[in-house]
């Protein structure tokens, strides 16, 4: 394929791109903050319960994981008082959140957290090994002009929520308990804090004038905040390898297999995480020993030469453990006085370990947003910031959110010979090198999260896809088969984007929140 017909379908896309875009924004009527309440009275700006729980916080979190324990270290170290309740402050033993991409590690930075991956023994990522059939191509992370400490890193995701939390424990401002959030309190639309039950069984109230919600995938309070719709596309199958090497060292390792994709990562200096995906939500049995058989039989044959005994040896100790892989849209119910953050509010795929980056990127916004209100207990100000802030956090985590979907179903195997053709193109087109590998890596880590940038990466691969059937000869059966799938890419990605908010993806600007950021000084 010549660079000038390259280039005329890359301006027939762009094309079709925004003219789709605009067609959607001028059709969808729907309004994000339908049935937001301004009605925020002003509260008092210390309170105490009939418990015995002192108030004088300025803001409560729920949850002490990535995002709870981010958050009450950037609010502590802005001099705000925090009351962090976390269910369980013991180490989380988890088999996902333990890939940061390198623009998460650029928001860790940001928040002055980047010391929080030292001493955990975190391994550096460089970029992605992508294998299918047999052959393999390698994908950098695009660092040239970051300084020289920037990349991924992978470690175990329990050790990295304890070093946060110590860090924010540390603070003279932040105050850490055990605890469980039964309920939020509301006053006539206002959300004013929480009551919780503490270890020992009794029931306390704590007062703020801004309660954040950051409890975790399964949240019990995300109900009265959002519009919670979860889908379970797929399952993870836990395993940890001992004693062997990654075929690329400091890389993760993506196998397009069948069904779906298998990851390999380091998660410290001895260890590998192996995840094996299972579509659907039911997975064999682990107890009678059918998972077993299954890894063996299916999974096994199709893992790279160098990993399989080491594979086989990790089925044989038994420590398999499973987890139902999330997603859910954010759609907020903008409420005075709470807001919605991490896992409890937002959830996609973690076959692309986008989700810290996305929570933390939100911290970012959130922090800026607030900086100008040193009193939060002026509720109309912190209403209207709350509101911009659904706004402005849009673009970056709807473009990693859309493409950890997209990229799983684009993944998967399919019996459809045009989705077949588009997982070939997929693999093709990033093996290219140059701005067709670098421009996809950019987007998957978090370096260059824009939306516009992704559908056109997204279209040029069904394209090239198009291409490679019609090239030399085309044939009325190839041609079939590449218009199937131009419409199998935009069944793919258009309901994901149609889930984010095509205008809140793409023209943030046409909202009035979004000039609601914070003043320059």
């Amino acid at each position: 394929m010549d660079q000038f017909f390259i280039g005329t379908l890359f301006v027939s896309l762009l094309s079709f791109v925004l003219l789709y875009s605009l067609s959607r924004y001028n059709a969808n009527k729907r309004n994000m903050y339908k049935g937001y309440s301004l009605n925020c009275a002003k509260s008092s700006t210390s309170r105490e319960c009939s418990t015995g729980t002192s108030a004088g916080a300025d803001i409560i979190i729920v949850g002490a994981g990535v995002a709870g324990s981010a958050l009450a270290h950037t609010f502590g170290k802005d001099g705000r008082r925090v009351h962090v309740i976390e269910r369980d402050l013991t180490e989380p033993d988890r088999i996902v959140g333990e890939l940061l991409q390198p623009g998460g590690y650029l928001k860790l930075i940001e928040l002055g957290l980047e010391d929080c991956v030292e001493q955990i023994d975190a391994q550096r990522l460089q970029g992605y090994a992508l294998y299918k059939d047999g052959k393999n191509t390698t994908l950098s992370y695009p660092l040239e002009k970051f300084h020289a400490d920037v990349a991924g890193r992978s470690f175990h995701n329990g050790r990295f929520i304890q070093r946060m939390r110590e860090k924010a424990a540390a603070l003279p401002n932040v105050r850490m308990q055990q605890g469980t959030v039964t309920s939020l309190l509301e006053e006539k639309g206002t959300i004013k804090g929480v009551q919780y039950k503490t270890k020992d069984g009794q029931e306390h109230k704590a007062y703020a004038p801004l309660t954040i919600v950051c409890d975790g995938c399964f949240s019990n309070l995300r109900r009265s905040l959002c519009n919670p719709k979860v889908e379970v596309p797929s399952c993870f199958v836990g395993l940890i390898l001992e004693n062997c090497q990654l075929p690329f060292a400091n890389h993760g390792h993506v196998i397009l297999a069948d069904p779906s994709p298998i990851l390999f990562y380091p998660i410290s200096s001895t260890e590998i995480r192996c995840l094996v995906d299972v579509p659907g939500q039911k997975v064999p049995s682990i107890s009678n020993g059918e998972m077993a058989h299954y890894l063996k039989t299916v999974v096994a044959p199709q893992i790279p030469p160098e990993l399989h005994d080491a594979f086989i040896s990790a089925i044989n100790r038994g420590n398999i453990r499973t987890m139902p892989n999330r997603s859910m849209p954010a759609d907020p119910h903008p409420t005075p006085g709470a807001l919605l953050m991490g896992d409890a509010f937002n959830m996609r795929h973690p076959l692309t370990g986008g989700g810290m980056t996305v929570a933390l990127s939100d911290i970012v916004v959130l922090r800026d947003l607030l900086k100008p209100l040193r009193d939060l207990n002026d509720a109309a100000s912190l209403c209207k910031y709350l509101e911009s802030f659904y706004t402005l956090r849009k673009p970056v985590a709807s473009t990693i959110n859309t493409l950890a979907g997209a990229l799983y179903k684009v993944f998967s195997a399919s019996p459809d010979q045009a989705r077949k053709e588009m997982r070939q193109a997929c693999f093709d087109y990033l093996s290219l090198g140059g701005v067709f590998s670098t421009g996809p890596v950019a987007l998957l880590s978090g370096l260059n999260p824009r939306p516009l940038s992704l559908v056109l990466h997204f279209f040029a691969v069904a394209i090239y896809g198009v291409g490679r059937l019609l090239l030399p000869f085309p044939s009325p059966k190839r041609m079939w088969i590449g218009a199937r799938l131009i419409s199998s890419a935009s069944g793919i990605i258009f309901p994901i984007i149609k889930a984010e908010g095509v205008r809140q993806m793409f023209f943030p600007a046409t909202l009035s929140a979004y000039y609601r950021a914070a003043p320059e000084k």
